[in-house]
């Protein structure tokens, strides 16, 4: 059987620390194109991986009869309108997170989805991370009983991205630490509880630490250096309260905080056990067993979830299975957090749905 012909478009950090070297290992894909605006990270990519060819123009990739699957690692204000044409050219799409920079865009991509029938999966990469797939079987096997009630927090001392670059800039980013962090946090704990349906939040975002760029106080910036003539209005904070049909789910991230502790778990609160996540690193669960509380690490087999990711979505396009990460289930996690965001500004609680 052929390769599946691929086209990485966006040559930045994802796309060098995940997506390729997936594809590269990947038996089944074949990577023809790299793609960027800017064209030397395209060549770069060439001379790195020793295959393909280096474009700067995605539509030359989606003109070509070959290639069969795009993967969209570039800022998030093109997802949507890369993701689109190329379910419209007829190719099988993996974009990265967050699907969109609102709620109206993802649902643009959806609808796209359900009308060229194409695969379009979302880079919620922790869906294909061996631990939290655990978490979700304990869940719904019973062991915990009851999830009533889900904490999250994805806070860090001084990490803001990029100061005054795109990740800053919520005309392309769409918002910050919400969108960029935010997404993953609240996407494990809507796949572990089953993806309930949400009800109603309420939300408050704060712009704060990083306003005054230039006396922003940092030990190491990522996707830096920082652009002090560059743009800073997105969210370095946020707090939250969902309420779904399932466990409440409430909230606290930050990328930068006069805390200087970081502190990125995830809380599973049931009524015969509880399961605290460490985002990234195993888990432990807490019980109580004939008359004593009972503190356990699970040990299980892991596997790199970024290979995983792109060995099912390669496995997708030929079999029409519909994964975890398929745009239908995605798009729940961007209402949320539009929720947030429209209630943050609003200063009120919104009905979701």
């Amino acid at each position: 059987m052929s390769k599946i012909k691929v086209a990485v478009i966006g040559c930045g950090t994802i796309a060098n620390s995940a997506h390729i070297p997936s594809y590269m290992n990947c038996p089944d894909a074949e990577i023809k194109y790299f793609c960027d605006i800017i064209p030397e990270r395209a060549e770069a990519a060439v001379e790195k991986y020793g295959c393909g060819t280096a474009i700067v123009d995605y539509h030359d990739a989606l003109n070509d009869p070959e290639i069969e699957a795009i993967s969209v690692c570039t800022p998030n204000n093109v997802h949507a309108q890369i993701a689109i044409d190329g379910l419209r050219a007829g190719k099988n799409v993996l974009c990265e997170k967050p699907a969109a920079r609102t709620y109206a865009e993802a649902l643009e991509m959806q609808k796209a989805q359900h009308e060229t029938g194409k695969v379009l999966n979302i880079g919620v990469v922790n869906r294909f991370n061996d631990g939290v797939n655990v978490i979700k079987k304990m869940i719904a096997s019973g062991e915990l009983g009851n999830i009533h009630h889900v904490y999250v927090s994805f806070r860090a001392v001084r990490s803001i991205p990029g100061l005054g670059g795109a990740f800053t800039t919520k005309a392309i980013a769409g918002g910050g630490v919400l969108i960029d962090w935010g997404v993953h946090y609240l996407d494990i704990v809507m796949y572990c509880c089953g993806d309930p349906k949400p009800v109603t939040v309420t939300g408050e975002t704060f712009s704060k630490l990083g306003v005054d760029m230039e006396n922003y106080v940092y030990t190491n910036m990522w996707a830096g250096p920082p652009k002090y003539d560059g743009t800073y209005d997105v969210d370095d904070s946020v707090t939250a309260l969902v309420r779904t049909e399932g466990p409440v789910i409430t909230l606290n991230g930050a990328w930068a905080q006069n805390i200087f502790e970081s502190e990125t778990y995830i809380d599973f609160m049931g009524d015969k056990g509880g399961i605290r996540l460490q985002y990234g690193k195993d888990f432990k669960m807490y019980t109580a067993k004939n008359g004593a509380l009972v503190e356990s690490t699970p040990t299980y087999q892991t596997h790199d979830m970024f290979q995983t990711e792109i060995n099912s979505f390669i496995r997708c396009i030929r079999t029409g299975e519909k994964l975890a990460s398929h745009i239908d289930t995605a798009v729940i996690t961007s209402m949320l957090m539009q929720g947030i965001y429209d209630s943050a500004e609003a200063h009120k609680e919104v009905t979701l749905g």
